[in-house]
């Protein structure tokens, strides 16, 4: 019988033109009971479209049943069955039987609905619900009189229903068909001619069912029928066919119709009773209830249209004589609908999580939106509440397509409640509700960021190797691997490959210190560092790293000469005659720190009970107390201590022998130069030394004439680029300025000894410099520490 249903398969495409955003329905016919792997109808052929792109398209049939009845072949294009097709299990007591299908094209989007109608096959007999029906006919009963019979049920709908009625044969009751065509028919028992009790008290019947397949399938029940004798009239109905409306849901008790029969008979045999007649698996007592005295039929239990939306009931009016005689009447009640049921969403996702980047119009989800009302209260539309970055749109009907209408970013919002709501056409409307979570996927558009374009940092010298200076840190606001970032060193400083000064670890950022840094051989060095994510392509930044090398105290100052040349005996003489306030000599430092770490200060130790000299600490000049006596020594050790102002102080120290002489004559001369050997001097010595005597004598007379103009501070701010300035004090020191920063350079009244000392106002800038003068024409500039920038520690 399966090669024989194949041959009945009708593929009739059908193409239906629509308006609005999709365009088009597929038709298709098949038999139910087909074999799987059938074929009902070329999709690539139907959709216009080349059988290689079904699969690169991603082709989706999609339904709303529990059973996936039909597959597509990608790469025959094939649309056939996948599950076994029962008509009668799928569409029971429906005469048109269909099954919705979705198809899906992406890139471009492309959306059909295919509509599969199944048609009915003979594959179900005709069945009573009775074993044996019996009918109680009276004697008296005149020819022509109808008898109802059982009603034969047949799964099967149309052509293959039941269509006609055969009796076997006998000499009183032939068959009265009623129905066919489209509808099952139905049979009466009509008397023939009239009983005779006596000569038969029961004539034995089979009535047969004959379905329209072709071959007709049968069913048959067995006829008893009693004889009964005399009630000679039968009750009668006013109509033939009553009709009557009643609303869905009604309470019971509320009336449906008042029915009415005559018996012309008198007495018991006239007095009608009115019951309903059950018929196959239909109980008309179970829905409404009956006045057997009235014929008043009344709401019993619940009506919904839903569920049936009319009901055709059978009324049998019986008289009360010895030999009751009985009518039959008909009432059709049809079920008025009311807006009861609320509109049902169903949502099939077709992409969750959506991509970040996901272009405007994509599909998102199929909706669909039911309502078992009829009519208006039947007919939704839906759209979606608030406001989301995406859309309804209008597919065919009541399927609607979810869509992307604005850009996503899932770093401002990752998820997307969104809630589709239904109204039914009804009055008043009933609605419906439904919420899509839709979830954002991360897309590595987001590089790292820095906190700042560029990063200072400030370490003091002599930190060990190893040390972490900074921890480097990028955000990318991506997650996961797109927001994992490593680091890496970029660019040299100074022509000098940067990885020889520090290195950095690529997952924590830490910057880690490959060499000690020593303050008085590099004071800066500058490199880049790349934050780079995990991302597919990766993306990237830099950020500019400044490292300052801040000065430590771990340089002692140092004796210059002559008193710190080797074998130079350090000894200075002063007259007897001397007064206070004698210059004796000056001790001139240097220390290689800069800042207070360079800030020198001299102190003097004398003998026990010798308190004949001082120093000044700024200057280095040691000068005489008070004036000689004859108790003093004539030779006096001294001992000076250089201290600079670092944390801790390093210091150095110079011993002197000052020698009392009588008079100022045995003074020699305190010039004092490095020791040259005899034998190496020659006339070009001779004329250098004539040429630095020339420039000494004129940078005298410079220095007395501005020793007479009064020393001054000049409080004023400069450029940064503006000339330096120079002033004389009182004390016959001069000030230095550069920039904004201010210098005392002081010069010894006695000429012969004089030096330059360089000191720097309270409280210098942070870009401020101390400029150190000494007795050969040189200087050293060194930068003071930063005033509030913090200093890295380990």
């Amino acid at each position: 019988m399966g090669s024989g249903r194949n041959n009945e398969i009708l593929c009739l495409p059908i193409v239906l033109l629509l308006s609005g955003w999709s365009a088009a329905q597929i038709s298709y016919s098949i038999s139910e009971e087909v074999d799987k792997g059938t074929v009902i109808g070329n999709l690539a052929k139907d959709l216009n479209v080349n059988v290689r792109d079904l699969q690169t398209r991603n082709l989706n049939v999609v339904s709303g049943y529990s059973k996936r009845y039909f597959e597509a072949n990608f790469k025959t294009g094939d649309l056939y069955v996948n599950e076994r097709i029962d008509r009668e299990e799928l569409c029971p007591n429906v005469i048109k039987c269909t099954l919705n299908l979705e198809v899906i094209l992406s890139n471009p989007m492309v959306l059909r609905r295919i509509e599969v109608t199944i048609a009915d096959l003979n594959d179900n007999a005709p069945t009573f619900v009775e074993k044996s029906f019996s009918l109680n006919i009276s004697e008296s009963s005149p020819a022509g009189e109808h008898f109802l019979l059982p009603l034969a049920l047949d799964a099967d709908t149309g052509s293959n229903s039941v269509k006609t009625y055969r009796l076997s044969p006998n000499e009183y009751f032939s068959l009265d068909i009623q129905g066919g065509g489209e509808h099952t028919a139905s049979a009466e028992l009509v008397l023939q001619k009239a009983l005779d009790r006596e000569k038969q008290a029961v004539v034995k019947l089979t009535l047969t069912a004959v379905d329209g397949g072709k071959p007709p399938n049968t069913g048959s029940v067995q006829i008893i029928v009693h004889v009964l004798d005399v009630n000679d009239n039968t009750p009668m109905f006013s109509k033939t066919l009553y009709k009557a409306r009643v609303n869905e849901n009604a309470p019971a008790g509320s009336l449906v119709i008042q029915l009415n029969a005559t018996d012309l008979d008198e007495g018991d045999n006239g007095r009608v009773i009115y019951t309903f007649v059950k018929r196959a698996n239909f109980d008309p007592a179970d829905l409404f209830f009956i006045n057997a005295e009235t014929g008043e039929i009344t709401v019993k239990g619940h009506l919904d249209y839903e569920a049936q939306s009319a009901y055709e009931i059978h009324v049998q009016a019986t008289d009360r004589g010895p030999s009751p005689r009985r009518a039959n009447g008909k009432l059709l009640v049809e079920i008025v609908d009311v807006n009861d049921n609320a509109p049902e969403i169903v949502v099939t996702s077709l992409m969750n999580p959506v991509r970040e980047d996901t272009a405007i119009g994509s599909v998102v989800a199929l909706v669909t939106v039911t309502d078992k009302d009829g009519g208006e209260n039947g007919q939704t539309r839906g759209k979606l509440a608030g406001s989301t970055p995406f859309k309804l749109i209008s597919n065919y009907k009541n399927y609607y397509s979810l869509v992307v209408d604005g850009p996503l970013d899932r770093e401002q919002r990752s998820v997307y409640n969104v809630t589709i709501i239904a109204n039914d056409e009804g009055i008043p409307s009933l609605s419906a509700s439904s919420v899509v979570n839709v979830e954002i996927s991360d897309v590595n558009d987001n590089a790292p960021r820095f906190a700042e374009p560029a990063i200072n940092i400030y370490i003091k010298e002599n930190r060990p190797v190893g040390a972490r200076l900074y921890t480097i840190n990028a955000v990318d606001p991506d997650i996961n691997e797109n927001a994992k970032v490593t680091y890496s060193l970029e660019g040299d400083s100074n022509s000098i490959p940067v990885n020889s000064f520090v290195s950095i670890n690529s997952e924590t950022g830490n910057i880690i210190s490959l060499q000690s840094f020593n303050y008085e051989e590099l004071k800066t060095f500058q490199f880049k560092v790349q934050a780079t994510d995990s991302g597919v392509p990766p993306l990237s930044s830099n950020v500019t790293v400044n490292v300052f090398i801040l000065d430590e105290n771990d340089n002692s100052p140092t004796i210059l000469a002559p008193y710190s040349e080797h074998g130079s005996v350090n000894s200075e003489n002063i007259p007897y005659s001397a007064e206070a306030g004698y210059f004796v000599a000056k001790i001139r430092a240097v220390d290689a720190d800069s800042g207070y770490n360079a800030l020198l200060s001299y102190h003097l130790s004398e003998p026990k009970g010798n308190n004949l000299f001082r120093i000044g600490t700024s200057t280095g000049e040691i000068r005489t107390k008070r004036r000689m006596s004859d108790n003093d020594l004539k030779t006096h050790p001294l001992v000076v201590l250089v201290s600079d102002n670092g944390e801790p102080s390093l210091s150095a120290t110079v011993s002197i022998d000052v020698v009392v002489v009588e008079s100022t004559a045995e003074i020699q001369t305190q010039i004092r130069h490095v020791p040259v050997k005899e034998d190496s001097f020659s006339d070009l010595n001779l004329y250098l030394l004539i040429a630095i005597v020339s420039v000494s004598v004129i940078f005298l007379l410079s220095l007395i004439t501005l020793i007479a103009v009064k020393c001054h501070r000049t409080d004023g701010t400069f450029s940064r680029y503006s000339a330096p300035m120079i002033t004389t004090h009182p004390d016959g020191s001069w000030s230095y300025s550069k920039a904004t920063q201010q210098y005392d350079v002081c010069f010894s009244s006695d000429t012969l000894k004089s030096d330059v000392v360089v000191f720097p106002a309270p409280f210098p800038p942070v870009d401020g410099e101390l400029i150190s003068i000494n007795g050969v024409d040189t200087f050293t500039r060194t930068q003071t520490l930063p005033n509030k920038e913090k200093v890295s520690s380990p």
